[in-house]
């Protein structure tokens, strides 16, 4: 008896790569056994869901097949399903409903319509849940489950709970399945409506309810919760730690962290992970080292989740170059460990080592997927690199079958119209095979506001107002444009119209972490004695850079047609004028000065940013909305161009 081919089942099951995957196929086929249906299954499976990059493998293995079975049919739709193209898990299920010999079973419902979930389309929902009911799945516990998640991921609180509401006798996943599509389409209420009904709960009930409050901000009620558990788990200690991080409660999150240890529970993959990504969101570095020293004393550091979201933080913190040593460090790198130092490289400016590290990626056999595109089109763009930008857009279509996103297409739209390409960027809109979202018309708006072009910019206007006519950056934006070109009887047109529509402008505000507290600035606040202590220290340090740097205030684009003497001091109330100068009036010298901002920094703010650097001899760090700007001696990572 042959044992080649049940030798090739058993390395697939520690197949980790799309090399060795071909390898396996490839011994199927001398012995014949690739036509067989069940190792066919098992290819498809471990090709579609288990290797990374592979689902499009398993594809082509699946066209070629003949007479595809139920089995092989879920597999290619569930590894779309979990994929950054979802839709095609929607088209593989419309051509097995096409052939009446493979009719769809619990399953196939189960996998298009978290498809469906994943792509955020209702009306696909909507669409499947007729099919499910014609194919009489209207009484089935599982699929009614899955469809009352999947109104929840599409925003559609009302059918979830009438597909609920439907069920003759909902089990505990059901009601934690409704629970959670309240939660997620914001309705904090009705969430808790539903867990005070629930006639029985287990603990992941309790952790539902964590999860979401937390979510929503509502960390007052997740504590509540929290205490009155009688029994909590590792999730519970977890939700609760990433929560608290990611509202901003770093000190609260770090004694959950250590009261987690106390009592002898060890902290999982999870909380790191999720505390990580608190870190990296607000920029606190110093309790992200903290957290990064308790992960390789604990023997953490060979999880490469873990390493990926230590990538990412310190990336996100403004400290690329511990980001680069802890990727180099890593033993295994997922798609995701190659697109988080891609990304962190990119935003922090270093496009072609992004480049550098994309072509290592591929060196090693790694398949890049959507969100890699991204991450290279993003460096390309925010450092002109129009020529690489269009040719990686065009590689990744017709080398690796990739179909581009929203996003992607936002990216190509940034890349010209930074260049000062406007024209060409707003007939890339137009000519999109996909209808342009508010981000792809506020990406062209704010190119225009970049190089003052008014006509274009009233042409975008209509366009983008009619998606989201309250978003108030967007108006901000328009009457900042008007403001730089001096038509000021537009600039009051466009405020009244706020005035009148009731819309308020985001203010800025910028945060900084001093002795692993977060201090957060907003511009125009009321004086306490932090911001006292920042203007006063701010007060000096203009003066400073009058006299040493050769400071003039660059007024132009203040919002307000007033004498200077009033936009001088509207600039200099700035968020993150006043973080740096807290920054520098408590840290040590020698520290580098990291900020986060909320909005995209002013050229004012730049140019004092670059002054700093030079006349203090600081290192100063400052994300803003868009990327990262470094300033050293007298100059910025941006080089000007952002």
């Amino acid at each position: 008896m042959n044992n080649a081919p049940h030798h090739c089942l058993s390395l697939l099951t520690s197949c980790k790569t799309l090399g060795i995957l071909k390898q396996i196929h490839a011994s199927l086929v001398k012995t014949g056994h690739h036509s067989d249906p069940f190792f066919a299954g098992k290819l498809i499976l471990h090709s579609a869901v288990t290797v990374p990059g592979a689902v499009h493998y398993a594809r082509r293995f699946f066209l070629n097949f003949p007479n595809p079975d139920v089995f092989m049919y879920n597999t290619l739709i569930r590894g779309f399903s979990e994929s950054g193209i979802p839709q095609n898990s929607i088209f593989t299920f419309i051509d097995m409903c096409g052939k009446s010999l493979v009719p769809p079973d619990s399953f196939s419902f189960a996998f298009v319509l978290k498809a469906a979930a994943n792509h955020g389309s209702l009306r696909t929902g909507i669409q499947l849940h007729c099919q499910a009911l014609i194919h009489g799945f209207e009484t089935h516990l599982f699929v009614g489950t899955t469809l009352i998640s999947m109104y929840g991921e599409c925003g559609s609180v009302y059918f979830a709970k009438k597909v609920f509401d439907q069920m003759r006798e909902p089990n505990v996943v059901a009601w934690n399945a409704v629970i959670t599509a309240c939660f997620r389409c914001g309705d904090v209420k009705g969430a808790r409506k539903m867990f005070d009904m629930m006639p029985f709960k287990n603990s992941t009930s309790s952790n539902v309810m964590l999860a979401g409050y937390a979510k929503a901000g509502e960390m007052e009620l997740a504590r509540k919760v929290f205490w009155e558990m009688k029994v909590k788990d590792d999730v519970s200690w977890s939700t609760m730690i990433v929560g608290l991080a990611h509202n901003g409660f770093f000190d609260e999150a770090f004694a959950y962290f250590r009261e987690l240890r106390m009592i002898g529970l060890r902290p999982n993959e999870v909380s790191l992970t999720g505390v990580l990504s608190g870190c990296a969101q607000v920029g606190a570095s110093e309790f992200g080292k903290i957290l990064h020293g308790f992960i390789e004393k604990s023997g953490f550091n060979w999880i490469t989740t873990v390493n990926n979201a230590l990538v990412d933080m310190y990336a996100r913190c403004g400290n690329v170059g511990m980001a680069r040593l802890v990727f180099r460090s890593m033993l295994h790198k997922s798609v995701v460990s190659w697109t988080s130092m891609i990304e962190g490289l990119a935003m922090h400016g270093y496009a072609e080592e992004a480049i550098r590290v994309f072509h290592e990626m591929e060196g090693c056999g790694i398949r890049p997927d959507w969100i890699t595109f991204v991450s290279l089109l993003y460096a390309c763009s925010h450092a002109g690199l129009i020529e690489q930008g269009c040719n990686y857009f065009s590689r990744m279509k017709d080398v690796y079958d990739i179909e581009p996103t929203v996003e992607h297409y936002g990216c190509m739209v940034d890349l010209y119209g930074r260049a000062g390409y406007l024209q060409k960027a707003y007939d890339f809109v137009c000519q999109m095979p996909i209808t342009p979202n508010a981000i792809i018309w506020r990406t062209l708006l704010g190119a225009c506001g970049i190089h003052g072009n008014v006509e274009l910019a009233e042409q975008v206007k209509p366009r983008l107002f009619d998606l989201e006519p309250d978003d108030s950056s967007d108006n901000v934006l328009l009457s900042n444009i008007y403001a730089v070109a001096g038509k000021w009887k537009d600039v009051a047109t466009v405020r009244r119209s706020m005035t009148d529509q009731k819309i308020k402008k985001t203010p800025g505000w910028s945060m900084i972490e001093v002795d692993r507290t977060m201090y957060r600035f907003v511009a125009g606040e009321k004086t306490n004695r932090t911001t006292g202590e920042a203007y006063e220290k701010l007060k000096e340090i203009i003066k400073r850079l009058r006299l040493e740097g050769g400071y003039v205030p660059e007024v132009a684009s203040v919002l307000h047609d007033v004498d200077e003497e009033e936009k001088e001091d509207s600039v200099s109330k700035h968020s993150e004028k006043l973080a740096v100068a807290f920054g520098i009036s408590r840290l040590c010298k020698g520290r580098v000065i990291r900020i986060v901002k909320n909005l995209r920094i002013c050229r004012d703010c730049h140019t004092v940013m670059k002054l700093i650097s030079k006349v203090y001899g600081l290192k100063l760090v400052v994300r803003d909305r868009s990327r990262f700007h470094s300033f050293d001696d007298g100059a910025c990572s941006c080089k000007d161009y952002w």
